[in-house]
């Protein structure tokens, strides 16, 4: 099963189009661990015939895609889980009702379970309308689409904290609001870039 969906991104969150965001979160009463929560999921999906799969979060990713599990909880816990099966559309489901990452992964995997526990009692009728509401809508037109922290510093590859800071305070020089050709905007997204890239470097230290 691949982790890669064309148009899909993995980290940060790819939130679907149409899926209402939770105003408020709650402690959630799941006490499995992240890598527990992750592999059921990705297991259950499999089960229900998923060729691709992409777990969508503010965590960042390993090398074949998928979330890390000893990162710090980010400030937006949700995550997206896309999935192809080569019959239709990818397919998603998303969760944010719950504090943490672990815990709204959890919560997916259940959701997936419940899937399956259609499609095995042979109500295939529910089962189709069911996924009716899980097809992944196109994105809006017009809609700024939030570039990834290694496409705004222009690093790929592996790094030190000693070049991701220089690079920041190069591309500070042109994008702060206080220069020309600078702005609030491109500030702001340089910043949660920086902010992003730590946290990887932290995920991935030694």
């Amino acid at each position: 099963m691949k982790t890669h969906i064309p148009g899909v991104d993995a980290y940060p969150l790819q939130w679907p189009d149409g899926w209402p965001r939770s105003k408020s979160r709650l402690e959630a009463p799941y006490k499995v661990d992240f890598g527990q929560a992750r592999d059921e999921l990705l297991r259950s999906v499999r089960l229900l015939g998923a060729r691709e799969v992409v777990i969508s979060s503010n965590i960042p990713v390993r090398t074949d895609g998928l979330p890390y599990a000893n990162v710090a909880n980010p400030t937006d816990p949700g995550i997206a889980v896309y999935w192809t099966t080569g019959k239709s559309e990818p397919k998603v489901m998303a969760c944010d009702c719950w504090r943490r990452v672990r815990e709204n992964i959890r919560a997916v995997g259940l959701a997936v379970e419940g899937l399956r526990a259609i499609e095995r009692s042979g109500a295939t009728q529910i089962l189709e309308r069911a996924y009716m509401g899980f097809a992944a809508l196109p994105a809006v037109t017009g809609q700024a689409k939030v570039r990834i922290w290694r496409d705004v510093l222009g690093l790929a590859g592996e790094f030190t904290r000693e070049v991701l800071e220089l690079r920041f305070r190069e591309l500070a020089r042109s994008a702060h609001p206080d220069v020309a050709g600078g702005s609030h905007e491109a500030m702001t997204e340089l910043t949660r870039a920086r902010t992003e890239a730590l946290a990887y470097l932290e995920a991935t230290r030694g």
